[in-house]
């Protein structure tokens, strides 16, 4: 395919002699046989797992909050967003050590002579400069939001989206340009598959340079534990944000169960929100042929129910709660509405994109969708949603609407 494209684009530019080259671009500035064929091969296919997870994770992630019309997320399993939106950010974190190593094992290709010997050579630099670019970018921003550190000017989730989809893109086309070289670094060693479609020369100079690789064991084998580990050690001192068992050795989490009111961490704050001043005054309306305006002491002469929900994050934090309230279906059918009707649930909260949130109907017929009161046997803290929140079972906390204040009937927040 390469020499093809050589014919359309123009011949192969001919090498300056070896003599004049210097520093790391003159031969065997780079002679160890780590930075071989085999060992990028290998590392790409462990980070282009990742990569691979870590987007169809993210994607589902974003159908949730911004469903198309074909897409419906259901109300049970409680735990399933719970755990595609960790298995997300656990996979991005574990790309980060994976993609440094993977650059190590291909960098002194940046110093190959000339830089581009043919215009196929040329192009297929421009599209790894997309490719590592592109991730870069997905897994820097992604690690500044989990930190909820915004230097940037752009609105992150939107710029992520878009990169990913670059990313997986550039991956896709990097995995196809590189096919032969990948098939041979897999390939085990010694049989065909390792030097096929090399001339003899090649294939020994290969096999050369695996030999040495094989005789050097200790750095070898240091290589691959030092990167395992690093792996290993990245994703168990952050998992716990999401897997319970493991929060007391997870220093790295931002959001660790237990810590916060309550026992549950908090992001968006009553103060922030500017719902600190909630008093005896306050209303909830729910919109119906038989509209309902509803006070505190109303909604606790409801049938309470309790039910055991987690909050999950989309930075990939989650813990379990209990949660006392009325059903939202009860309030919808007391409002002459049919309880799986979809609703948009707006919060007291002034500003911002997530002071409202779409229930589908999976959620609104869930008999485990509340509108809480009370968390963990008290009543809400200010900066849990006093004095009424909605909890719905599988769904992000970003759509866990805190400080509701109205519910009507149709979409038009997130997730609608």
């Amino acid at each position: 395919m390469t020499r093809a494209l050589d014919r359309v684009l123009g011949a192969r530019l001919p090498a300056p002699p070896e003599q004049l080259r210097r520093g790391p671009f003159r031969p065997g500035a780079f002679p160890s046989p780590l930075h071989s064929e085999r060992r990028a091969a290998r590392t790409g296919a462990f980070l282009g797992l990742a990569f691979t997870v870590c987007f169809l994770t993210g994607l589902l992630s974003h159908w949730v909050q911004q469903p198309p019309g074909w897409f419906s997320w259901p109300a049970s399993p409680s735990w399933l967003y719970r755990v595609s939106q960790g298995t997300h950010v656990a996979t991005g974190l574990a790309s980060i050590p994976l993609l440094l190593v993977k650059l190590w094992t291909v960098y002194p290709k940046l110093f190959e002579w000339p830089p581009a010997g043919s215009p196929a050579r040329a192009v297929s630099r421009l599209a790894v400069l997309v490719l590592v670019g592109a991730s870069v970018m997905q897994l820097l921003t992604g690690l500044i939001n989990i930190a909820e550190w915004y230097p940037f000017g752009f609105f992150f989730t939107t710029t992520h989206y878009w990169t990913g989809w670059i990313a997986i893109g550039a991956v896709l086309v990097h995995v196809g340009a590189k096919a032969p070289e990948i098939r041979r670094g897999l390939a085990r060693r010694g049989s065909p598959g390792a030097t096929a479609g090399l001339d003899d020369a090649t294939a020994a100079e290969l096999t050369a340079v695996d030999t040495e690789a094989e005789v050097s064991g200790v750095p070898r084998r240091a290589f691959v534990l030092a990167a395992g580990l690093t792996v290993g050690a990245v994703t168990l001192t952050t998992v716990g944000q999401s897997v319970t068992p493991l929060a007391r050795v997870s220093v790295l989490g931002p959001r660790i169960a237990g810590v916060g009111p309550q026992g549950l961490p908090v992001r968006q704050t009553a103060e922030r929100a500017g719902t600190t001043d909630v008093g005896a005054d306050y209303r909830l309306v729910v919109d119906g042929p038989d509209r309902l305006e509803l006070s505190l002491a109303d909604l606790q002469a409801f049938p309470q129910h309790t039910e055991r929900l987690p909050i999950s994050c989309v930075e990939g934090w989650s813990a379990n709660a209990t949660w006392t309230g009325v059903r939202l279906a009860d309030l919808l059918e007391a409002a002459g509405l049919p309880r799986d009707t979809e609703v948009t649930v707006e919060s007291l909260q002034t500003g911002g994109l997530y002071r409202v949130s779409t229930v589908s109907p999976p959620h609104a017929r869930s008999p485990r969708t509340l509108l809480a009161l009370r968390l963990n046997g008290e009543e809400l803290a200010p900066d849990h949603g006093y004095p009424v929140r909605l909890i719905a079972p599988n769904r992000p906390g970003v759509m866990q609407t805190k400080w509701v204040t109205r519910v009507t009937p149709g979409a038009g927040g997130i997730g609608g």
